[in-house]
Order: structure tokens, then C-alpha cells, then sequence
């Protein structure tokens, strides 16, 4: 054990932001209308594909279960760090710890394929639109849903377990806002270089894979537009919005995941986290729905038919 004294733990501290003590009360306010925007925004989208036939095709599928995947996303680290912001106790359960960590990764290596499957929706859209409704068919879909969250899972657990049967020392306090795996590491009174290896493949396996897979079906999209002069500045505007998301996620998450094993200060990769586990979620659906003229027209009309069934 390198003659480090280790013991049972049975609770952790978040750290998160202590070291702005005088901005608590502010960070508090900022996140929760960011967690608030957030659900309201994933929500509506959801709504909308249900409530309403205008978006009853694949692409609205993958949106309105990706809005589902973000809307869980940011709750699982969202509410715990406002409770750690507003209140003195900033302690969370050993289980209640590894079931944070499940969790998030869970949903960000299921949104990792979940972006590359709806990269590939636009692909099959724009550069075979008359084959579309046979390619992407509804079992195609849920085939590609369902996969992503498989991944996601078998990523998710194989870290998780890793990283929990490691033993700990007394000193306890994870100097994050929520359990991730590089924090909790450095707790760790034995070698872990057996788990830094498989973050570094596995995980590096889950995002670049996927990045690839993203970044090809842009690349047959843009070479695609590049002969539609009439769409052409409509189709680079979109396609540069997602490339400013897919840019925020898979950047900040390589950092974290895949980045080389030096020093940097804490206070850098809770701001790199707060990328890819805050931002990028509240900008997903302004990016991939809220800007698209049906989806505001399917959102007006769920609107209509709540009011109406209230009244």
C-alpha cells in the first residue's frame, strides 16, 4: 500500500467549489437556472414528438430520446451540486457515490453514439433522401438506440467496478463537484495504473470511435452540400452549430478521459467537466431542435392542446 494508511470508507466529500466561498450563493442561482432552462428546454422537445404528428419521423426520434438522455444527464450531478452549494454538509455515501459515477458515464457514453447515430440520420437524409425511410426504418432506429445505451452501459460498469473495488485512503475528500474517475484515482492507496490503462482504452475506444463515426457522416454531408449551391449556406449554418457542440463535448471529454497523465490544477478539470456535463446539454437542444422551424411549430401545438385539455 506504499505505506499509506487506508480504512473502509463509507463516505466522501465533495469539494466542488470551495474555493469561491464568496461566490456560493451566485453559483447556486447560475446553476439552477441552467439545470432549469435545461429541462425545460429537453422537455418541450419531448412533448412535442408526443403530443403532435408533425414529428413523427426517425430524425425526431433520435432527438426526443436524446433530449430524454441529456434531461437525465444533467440530474445526475446537477441537484447534488446545488444541495453541496447551498448547504454546509457536502458528504455523499460511498453507494450513492459509485451510483453518481454509473450514471454519468452511463449517459455520456450513451449520448457519444447516441450524436454519431444522428449524425448518421442526417447523412442517410441529405446524401440518399430517396432511400431514407427504407434505411432508416423504425427497427433501424431503436436498433441504434438501443445499442448506444448498450455501450454505455458495458463503458459505464466496467469503470465503475474498477474503480470501487480500489481501496481508499482515510483522506476521503474529492476535489470535484461529482464522482468521476481521474478524482477519485488520486484517492487511491494502491497502483492504479491497471485502471488509468483501461480509461485510456475503453473509454478513449467509446469517444473516439464515435467521433469517427460522427465525423465521417459530416464529412459525406458536407461533400454532399457542397453541389446544393440553393442549401449550401443552410446546410454549412446547421452543420457548424453541431460541430460547436460535438467540439464542447468530445474536447472537454478527451481531456478528462484520454489526455496524457500530467499535472493539471483541479480547478481546470472541474471547469472542463462542467463542458460536457452542464453546458453542452443546455445547449443540445437550442442547438439540434429549438432553431428548427417544425419543431417550434410542433412545440406551439403541444402547447395549444395542454392549454385546452386544462380548460
Amino acid at each position: 500500500m506504499n505505506g499509506r494508511n487506508y480504512t473502509i470508507i463509507t463516505e466522501f466529500i465533495l469539494v466542488g467549489f470551495s474555493e469561491f466561498i464568496d461566490l456560493q450563493l451566485l453559483l447556486f442561482i447560475m446553476f439552477l437556472l441552467i439545470y432549469i432552462i435545461t429541462v425545460l428546454g429537453n422537455l418541450s422537445i419531448i412533448l412535442a414528438y408526443t403530443l403532435t404528428t408533425i414529428l413523427n419521423t426517425p430524425m425526431y426520434l433520435f432527438l426526443s430520446n436524446f433530449s430524454f438522455l441529456e434531461i437525465c444527464y444533467v440530474t445526475s450531478t446537477v441537484p447534488k451540486l446545488l444541495s453541496n452549494l447551498l448547504v454546509g454538509d457536502k458528504t455523499i455515501s460511498f453507494y450513492s457515490c459509485a451510483l453518481q459515477m454509473y450514471c454519468v458515464l452511463l449517459l455520456a457514453s450513451t449520448e457519444c453514439y447516441m450524436l454519431a447515430a444522428m449524425a448518421y440520420d442526417r447523412y442517410v437524409a441529405i446524401c440518399h433522401p430517396l432511400l431514407y425511410s427504407i434505411i432508416m426504418s423504425n427497427k433501424v432506429c431503436i436498433q441504434l438506440i438501443g445499442g448506444s445505451w448498450i455501450i454505455g452501459a458495458a463503458n459505464s460498469l466496467t469503470h465503475t467496478t474498477l474503480t470501487f473495488n480500489l481501496p481508499f485512503c482515510n483522506d476521503h475528500k474529492i476535489n470535484h463537484f461529482f464522482c468521476d474517475i481521474p478524482p477519485l484515482l488520486k484517492l487511491a492507496c494502491t497502483d492504479t495504473w491497471i485502471n488509468q490503462t483501461v480509461v485510456f482504452i475503453v473509454a478513449g475506444g467509446v469517444i473516439v470511435g464515435s467521433l469517427i463515426l460522427t465525423i465521417i457522416s459530416y464529412a459525406f454531408i458536407i461533400s454532399s452540400i457542397l453541389n446544393i449551391h440553393s442549401r449550401s449556406n443552410k446546410a454549412f449554418s446547421t452543420c457548424s452549430s453541431h460541430f460547436m457542440v460535438i467540439t464542447i463535448f468530445y474536447g472537454s471529454g478527451m481531456f478528462m478521459y484520454i489526455r496524457p497523465n500530467t499535472k493539471y490544477a483541479m480547478y481546470h478539470e472541474k471547469l472542463v467537466s462542467l463542458m460536457y456535463t452542464i453546458i453542452a446539454p443546455l445547449l443540445n437542444p437550442f442547438i439540434y431542435s429549438l432553431r428548427n422551424n417544425e419543431v417550434k411549430l410542433a412545440i406551439r401545438h403541444s402547447l395549444s392542446l395542454i392549454a385546452v385539455d386544462k380548460y
